[in-house]
């Protein structure tokens, strides 16, 4: 059963022109990378899920739902948790405040997600804004799972952090996956750890979407002639 089909979504900003045709289908429970070089329209497409970029063509469903009325904050209702690029947290927020911002009812409460990330538990009572770039990931993946999606979108959720900590995130990322049933959206560049924790692929070009397959799939003559500069 497809949780999430995109078909011929195009969308801009203002007079220019970002998606020229994109096509993603995610299953329920799986994990979809979405993959491109830098500028293709990635961004674009997430926000354009979220309800963050109206779609001008094409129509995006989720769970059978048409997602193109719904604003924002209904689209999230309907079970869409975002991880923005550049993580976004409330930094005069504590810890514990940002995670309970947008809580709903549900498995993913306080201590589920300090149980994946024990660090958040040792930072309750600090305020974001103190906390290290990758304590600040691991916040809005917290943040975003205490609204209990039944999707999860991560845009660019290990992007200039250490390796250590992008280790840790990438652990994360495989327990969701293993634990949790939960569908799954990554844009991310790193083609090992990406093998190592997704089913499918789509590669974005010029805000089009040119190859769709399994992620085994992706070879080194597709990785060089789509997604190396």
């Amino acid at each position: 059963m497809s949780s999430l089909k995109l078909r011929g979504i195009t969308a801009s900003y203002g007079p220019s022109q970002a998606l020229f045709g994109v096509d993603l289908t995610v299953e329920e429970g799986t994990v979809c990378a979405l993959l491109g070089r830098n500028g293709m329209g990635k961004s674009s497409t997430i926000k354009v899920i979220c309800r963050m970029l109206r779609h001008s063509a094409g129509t995006v469903l989720f769970d059978g739902v048409d997602l193109g009325a719904l604003p924002a904050h209904k689209a999230a209702r309907a079970g869409l948790g975002l991880v923005p690029e550049g993580r976004r947290c409330f930094p005069n927020l504590t810890v514990y405040e940002n995670l309970i911002a947008a809580a709903r009812p549900g498995a993913w409460d306080f201590g589920a997600v300090t149980q994946l990330f024990p660090r958040l538990a040792e930072r309750r009572d600090q305020r974001a804004v103190s906390l290290s770039g990758g304590e600040q990931q691991m916040l809005a993946i917290g943040r975003a799972l205490m609204t209990n999606p039944r999707m999860l979108l991560l845009d660019e959720a290990t992007e200039g952090l250490a390796p250590v900590v992008r280790q840790e995130i990438w652990a994360a990322i495989r327990a969701l996956k293993d634990r949790s049933g939960m569908s799954i959206v990554l844009v991310d560049k790193s083609l090992p750890e990406l093998r190592q924790v997704a089913d499918t692929a789509v590669i974005l070009e010029r805000g089009v979407s040119v190859w769709a397959g399994c992620m085994d799939q992706v070879t080194p003559d597709i990785a060089d002639r789509h997604l190396w500069v």
